[in-house]
């Protein structure tokens, strides 16, 4: 089941008992199925995860009912804070990276919702009786296993948005008190963190199959404390003519775009050298993707919308606003950003897990 994307929590009806809500937790969306001792952790796209997260079949197979369905999320928590890079490293091909990351970076699986226990179809049930299934079933669940906290009061819901944020949480779930279990149906409600930043444009990829006359994405960047513009993300979703439109706006700002650009130097380093990112590196997770870039010069300057960072890079796409000629490059700087004090684990993980 899935989730809509609205700007602000619902309005309660005249009960003030309508919705059930969340945190949004920011990791791997899994299914978890057991069957006496057959375990499976099944990905959105059906894929089976357990060969990369190893460490939690023992501890699904000793705390779940010998016949369930689950829905959850599988995370990692390092210093305080949900880390999705961590996560992502685990989806490795050598069984003994996964072995050695399993034991560094144990990672936690939280529970959200009951589709099935025994002989018993839940998917029919209103969502506040399978939660209180829910709940009595993992009423003494140790960790790697754990249960989202949940709330009525909007009150606590608002905490949670604001506070949890800096632990690496996404936003807030809205779930209807008596909503049925959808499979791939977006019935339940997202709310989550967005802001704005100014940006450096220092370079764009090709729309694809487009003979190089529109534009895919703009490629972002900040100047760190050491005046170095660091990659940060990219800009796209624009529509077929704003990426023409975009190629001509673009094109005086590519002549001798390269000589003095200050990624130069990035199209024959090692994505790994220094720790920094290539707009046009490949990795295992572009999985033969065209990621070449084209070189601008760094003089524009764009306002565009972004949820929250990871690391030092925004955790996704960010969305284009306008222009702003107004700003200078240099001004373009890490110091801008929203930053909020990470909101410690401890309340919802009882170990370093």
């Amino acid at each position: 089941m899935l989730a809509k994307r609205i700007d602000e929590l619902p309005p309660p009806d005249t009960s003030g008992d309508t919705w059930i809500i969340e945190p949004k937790w920011d990791g791997f969306r899994a299914l978890v199925f057991r069957d006496e001792d057959e375990i499976l952790i099944q990905s959105r796209d059906e894929k089976s995860l357990n060969r990369y997260f190893p460490e939690l079949i023992d501890p699904l197979i000793h705390q779940l009912p010998r016949q369930c369905v689950l829905d959850g999320e599988v995370v990692i928590s390092r210093n305080g804070a949900l880390d999705f890079e961590a996560l992502q490293l685990r989806i490795h091909p050598a069984a003994s990276r996964v072995k050695l990351l399993a034991q560094q970076t144990p990672a936690s699986i939280v529970f959200f919702d009951l589709l099935a226990e025994g002989d018993h179809d839940l998917r029919a049930e209103p969502f506040h009786h399978r939660r209180e299934r829910l709940e009595k079933l993992l009423a003494s669940a140790t960790p790697p296993v754990h249960l989202t906290p949940a709330t009525r009061e909007r009150s606590v819901a608002s905490d949670w948005f604001r506070r949890f944020e800096g632990a690496g949480f996404d936003g807030i779930i809205v779930k209807p008190v008596s909503g049925i279990y959808e499979s791939d149906k977006r019935t339940m409600f997202k709310v989550k963190h967005e802001r704005d930043c100014d940006c450096v444009v220092a370079g764009f990829r090709w729309y694809k199959d487009s003979d190089n006359i529109a534009v895919g994405s703009l490629l972002l960047g900040l100047f760190d404390e050491s005046g170095s513009l660091q990659h940060v993300g990219v800009c796209a979703s624009f529509t077929k003519e704003k990426r023409r439109e975009l190629f001509e706006f673009l094109t005086p700002f590519r002549k001798n775009a390269l000589a003095n650009h200050p990624w130069k130097s990035w199209a024959s380093m090692d994505e790994s050298t220094g720790g920094h990112r290539m707009p046009g590196g490949q990795s295992r997770w572009s999985q033969g993707k065209d990621l070449s870039w084209e070189p601008l010069r760094p003089e524009l300057v764009v306002e565009v919308a972004y949820e929250h960072m990871q690391g030092r890079r925004f955790r996704h796409m960010a969305h284009f606003h306008r222009w702003r000629a107004d700003k200078r490059p240099e001004d373009c700087t890490y110091a801008q950003l929203e930053t909020v004090p990470p909101q410690e684990l401890k309340e919802i993980f009882s170990s370093g897990r």
